[in-house]
C-alpha cells in the first residue's frame, strides 16, 4: 500500500486545476504547468483537494501511484510558491553578474560564460558569489542548477568551483614534501 499515494493534495485558493483525461494543467500565481500522467492513474478533484487512485495492486500500479501523486503535488506547489536552488561560487577571480535575464559567469576561462534561463526559470544574485535559480517547475530548476554547477565543478585540492549551498566537498591532501637526504 502506498502511503504517499493515498494522501490528498490540498489545492490553495487562486489555483485552477484542469483535468482532461490523463493530462492535468495547473495554473497559479507563478505560471502554468501541464503534465500527462499514465493512463491507468485516475486523478479526481474533490472538495478543494486532488486525489490520485490506482486500479489494482499490481507492481506497476503501486509504483506509479506514489510517483503520480508526488509529481502532481510538486506542480501545485510550484505554481503557488515556486522552487529554488542556491549555488555558491568559490575561487579567486570567480564571480557572477546578471545581464538582463541572463547570467554571466567568470570562472577562470579565457571568456565569460553566459547562461540563459530555461523552462520559466529566473536568476537572482546575492553579492557576486551566490546564485539563486528560481522557477515553478522543480525538475527544470534542478536541471538548470546542475548545468550551472557543471560549468566549473569543485576541484578537490583547493575547493575552487561552483557548489550547491551547504554541499560538503571532500578535500585531498596535495603532494607531500619529500623527506630525506
Amino acid at each position: 500500500m502506498s502511503r504517499i499515494g493515498l494522501r490528498p493534495i490540498p489545492v490553495p485558493q487562486g489555483t485552477k486545476i484542469t483535468i482532461d483525461g490523463s493530462t492535468v494543467t495547473v495554473k497559479g500565481a507563478n505560471g502554468e504547468l501541464t503534465r500527462t500522467f499514465h493512463l491507468d492513474m485516475s486523478i479526481v478533484e474533490q472538495e478543494g483537494s486532488l486525489i490520485v487512485s490506482r486500479p489494482s495492486d499490481s507492481k506497476l500500479h503501486r509504483s506509479l501511484h506514489g510517483l503520480s501523486r508526488t509529481l502532481l503535488a510538486n506542480m501545485v506547489q510550484g505554481v503557488t510558491e515556486g522552487f529554488s536552488k542556491r549555488l555558491e561560487i568559490q575561487g579567486v577571480g570567480y564571480r557572477a553578474e546578471k545581464t538582463g535575464s541572463n547570467l554571466t559567469l567568470r570562472l577562470g576561462y579565457s571568456h565569460p560564460v553566459i547562461v540563459e534561463p530555461a523552462g520559466g526559470n529566473s536568476f537572482e544574485l546575492e553579492g557576486l558569489l551566490n546564485i539563486i535559480v528560481r522557477g515553478p517547475d522543480k525538475e527544470a530548476v534542478g536541471q538548470q542548477a546542475a548545468e550551472i554547477r557543471l560549468l566549473r565543478k569543485v576541484e578537490p585540492y583547493k575547493g575552487k568551483g561552483i557548489r550547491y549551498a551547504g554541499e560538503q566537498v571532500r578535500r585531498k591532501a596535495g603532494k607531500s614534501a619529500k623527506v630525506g637526504a
